[in-house]
């Protein structure tokens, strides 16, 4: 399933978070520029899309729920 390989993902990352239930990753601070822009290579990678500046706003990024759906979204374009 998509949605735990983006877990896995956030977890080699940036482990210690609860990201099954966490809703504000960037809100709350939890993930910093530096994780997301490591975040986005991995996802790139591994789901064979191209995540633009464009997409990374923490809106895209806040929630496992959030990534999930921009992930499927590039992939459906």
């Amino acid at each position: 399933m998509e949605k735990q390989s983006i877990i896995d993902i956030l977890t080699d990352v940036k482990d210690g978070i609860d990201y099954e239930n966490e809703k504000n990753l960037i809100d709350d601070e939890l993930l910093d520029s530096f994780d997301v822009v490591a975040i986005v290579g991995e996802l790139d990678e591994t789901f064979d899309i191209e995540i633009t500046m464009d997409d990374m706003i923490p809106e895209n990024f806040n929630s496992v729920d959030a990534i999930c759906a921009l992930v499927q979204k590039l992939q459906e374009a």
